[in-house]
């Protein structure tokens, strides 16, 4: 499956998607965005699958696809609420990469914001700081700042993720997260300090 790919077979790739295995599903979405054939009805199937697997995959793939961001990202979007907390965090980082390609939904940063302060996944936490971090909506600020006060690696990823923002507010998170028990917090709130303006 993963040869069809390579060698822009896509009818080969496309047959996998109906494979009983869900292993195969999955590398054959991963085929057909590498053979530039993903169409938006794969997508959505494998967004929809049964299998979290072939979910998280179908989530990797739809910022790489040449696919409309206003087509890809309502159905990643809805991945957002999925059961499988793996899926929701790839699901979060396909959207600050969609982000970067089009218009997201209008709700995309509200949701990207329940995700950062409500799921009880970290890594989807997490995820989802960063998208908000890549998206620069100052929508999503709050919740950013609200993250610079939960696990190590989320304040973290919390400081890198005020880069495109500017204010007292984001002067105060970075002066605590420079005095913050964790070394890396300290060290990226150290290099933000360093490269902002003034």
């Amino acid at each position: 499956m993963t040869l069809a790919g390579h060698r822009g077979d896509a009818e080969a790739a496309r047959a996998g998607l109906a494979d009983p295995a869900p292993e195969v599903r999955a590398a054959a979405l991963g085929a057909l965005e590498r053979a530039g054939a993903l169409t938006i009805g794969d997508l959505a199937a494998g967004l929809a699958d049964p299998t979290a697997d072939v979910r998280r995959r179908a989530c990797e793939v739809a910022p790489r696809a040449d696919l409309a961001t206003a087509d890809s990202g309502p159905l990643v979007l809805a991945r957002l609420d999925d059961p499988e907390p793996v899926v929701v965090e790839v699901a979060a980082w396909a959207l600050g990469e969609l982000g970067d390609r089009g218009a997201l939904p209008s709700t995309a940063v509200s949701a990207l914001a329940r995700v950062a302060t409500d799921h009880e996944d970290p890594l989807a936490r997490e995820a989802a700081v960063a998208a908000l971090g890549a998206l620069g909506d100052p929508a999503g600020l709050p919740a950013i700042l609200a993250a610079t006060t939960d696990k190590p690696a989320i304040r973290r990823r919390a400081v890198l993720a005020l880069s495109p923002f500017e204010g007292p507010e984001i002067v105060a998170a970075l002066a605590r997260a420079l005095e913050d028990r964790d070394w890396q917090v300290r060290d990226a709130a150290a290099l933000l300090t360093r490269t902002a303006p003034g």
